[in-house]
């Protein structure tokens, strides 16, 4: 990713140091946080310094490494034991993205074939590095493959293509160029004029200050709109294509996402916009056939719907309460968009149809058709 003509990922290691970007901090401020053990991942994708699908599972893994690091020199069994049981305690921090038990499940699988207590450590790390890199390289050739959409209503309509983006899925969803925007990207690196049309996704603001930035840094023009806005420019014919994120997609096609992504695909629906999902291929779920039924959808703190937090007109970074000192919020983080909405599934592989065949080409399993 580029920030201020740098080049970062959004998380990585600095000789023994696991270092990532503090995301509660963006975008007023670029803060690196070093995580020192596995307490600390889990608590930063608990408290959200780091979040989406790709980053939360890819973060994961590093801290089963930084678990292996701290466990108790023992037999292998108590070893074993105790980053077994870190593991999951990171797991229960974040239900509904399936990259993190995912990432999780591959590393602990990886540290069953070796002997040592060493080889344990040393293959923890290989196989985090192993699933960053694997993450970067597969929103890599998601850009490459989304970029060709954006290309081909650029050449029927001549001009600027309007882009609507729900939450973040760029840069910092992941370890580098992200799912959503990594398209957008693409697209704009090989001189496409493509605009993005940024919903500030409330209650966290994840499009206002995150998605923002990251247009911003790479220089891609961008408009900021509240969150209810989408339909009104779909209807106007300002929206050429919808691309969103995902958290975790079932065998049937059906896509868990940030809350308010449903609405969005009704919309598009509607008004004939074509309405695509962009993810890794760890973020399907195989073992879940309807999403609406089958996804635990996270509920979180409803003073994230009670309070705003941001800067002051003297650059103090303050929390705002918005409704009575008695209301209550409820905070639900996603929502699921059926697969009769979508109108196709942009992966590392290409574009496929949301459908059961469509899933089942994205894995390369024919049989999974059946």
């Amino acid at each position: 990713m580029r920030v201020k003509d740098t080049m970062f990922r959004s998380i990585w290691i600095d000789g023994e140091s696991l270092n990532i970007i503090d995301q509660t901090q963006l975008p007023h401020e670029f803060v690196v946080k070093e995580l020192r053990n596995s307490e600390d991942v889990r608590l930063a994708i608990k408290n959200m310094l780091v979040r989406g699908a790709g980053l939360i599972g890819v973060t994961a893994a590093y801290g089963v490494w930084l678990a292996a690091r701290e466990a108790p020199r023992g037999s292998l069994a108590d070893f074993d034991t105790y980053v077994n049981n870190r593991a999951r305690l990171i797991a229960a921090t974040r239900p509904t993205a399936v990259n993190l038990v995912w990432a999780l499940n591959r590393q602990l699988e990886k540290l069953t074939q070796a002997r040592t207590v060493e080889e344990k450590i040393s293959l923890a790390k290989l196989g985090a590095l192993g699933i960053a890199d694997e993450d970067a390289d597969f929103c890599k050739k998601i850009g490459q493959h989304g970029s060709s959409l954006i290309e081909s209503l650029y050449k029927k309509k001549q001009t600027t293509v309007n882009v609507l983006t729900h939450c973040n899925a760029g840069w910092l969803a992941f370890v580098d160029y992200g799912s959503a925007l990594s398209p957008v990207y693409a697209a704009h690196d090989n001189g496409v004029p493509v605009h993005v049309w940024v919903d500030e996704t409330r209650p966290r603001n994840q499009g206002a200050s995150l998605t923002a930035w990251e247009l911003a840094q790479h220089g891609v023009p961008h408009t900021l709109i509240a969150d209810n806005s989408g339909g009104h420019l779909m209807q106007k014919g300002e929206v050429d294509i919808v691309i969103t994120g995902a958290d975790r997609v079932t065998r049937l096609g059906d896509v868990a996402n940030k809350i308010g992504t449903y609405l969005k695909a009704l919309a598009a629906v509607d008004n004939k916009v074509p309405f695509y999902v962009a993810f890794p291929s760890s973020t399907l779920d195989m073992s879940i056939s309807d999403g609406t039924t089958e996804i635990e959808i996270e509920e979180r703190s409803e003073d994230e719907v009670r309070f705003v937090y941001g800067r002051d007109p003297r650059g103090n970074y303050v929390s705002v309460q918005i409704c009575p000192d008695k209301t209550r919020a409820g905070n639900w983080g996603f929502d699921v968009t059926p697969a009769r909405l979508i109108t196709g599934l942009i992966t590392e592989r290409g574009v496929f149809p949301a459908n059961k065949v469509g899933v089942s080409d994205i894995l390369g399993d024919a049989d999974g058709r059946n």
